[in-house]
């Protein structure tokens, strides 16, 4: 799987954060730690939805700083990043979506669009990638099930409270990942 080099990631050593920032920056990083410590175990991790990343950290810092960067794109829409994908709908999906104004790709991209501003979906995807981030570094920790509970009632002070002793690197950024999914309880 290829990532955009852009994408905001935070990097782990176990409970200890190395590094934060775009990919392309932050793949390079991890390769030095790895140089300095051969046998840390580290999880690079998609700050919106908490995502594992893997990347090619064979060779050297600078070699992996060079396949981090940036592609050019050939003209067309491929450049926008524009994906072709099978689409199943029913014939009168179909109809509904030919009588839109531009179209079929034009509607479904709009109502995707729509559907990604509205805040009960912000708040849900938030609480979703701070669930995936606590089952991956946290889902051994003391309260992580209260912390779980609250997360998803959108109670941020009980989830404070159950997450206060964890380490901070991991406390913090999960507070960060959760905060949107306290705006709207699921």
């Amino acid at each position: 799987m290829s990532f955009d080099p852009e994408i905001a990631c935070t990097a782990f050593e176990g409970v200890r954060r190395i590094a934060t920032g775009p990919l392309g920056d932050v793949a390079p990083q991890v390769r030095a730690a790895l140089d300095a410590r051969p046998n840390a175990s580290i999880l690079i991790l998609a700050d919106d939805d908490s995502r594992r990343i893997v990347v090619v950290l064979r060779g050297t810092v600078a070699e992996v700083a060079a396949r981090m960067a940036p592609v050019e794109k050939g003209p067309g829409r491929p450049k926008l990043g524009v994906v072709p994908r099978e689409v199943t709908l029913l014939p009168r999906h179909w109809e509904w979506l030919s009588a839109q104004q531009g179209g079929a790709s034009v509607a479904l991209r709009r109502l995707v669009e729509a559907a990604r501003k509205d805040p009960r979906e912000l708040a849900r995807s938030a609480r979703d990638g701070a669930y995936r981030f606590m089952s991956t570094l946290a889902g051994n920790l003391a309260g992580f099930e209260e912390a779980t509970r609250a997360l998803y009632a959108a109670d941020r002070a009980a989830f404070e409270t159950h997450i206060a002793a964890w380490p901070r690197d991991v406390r913090e950024h999960l507070l960060t990942l959760a905060e949107p999914g306290f705006g709207e309880p699921s």
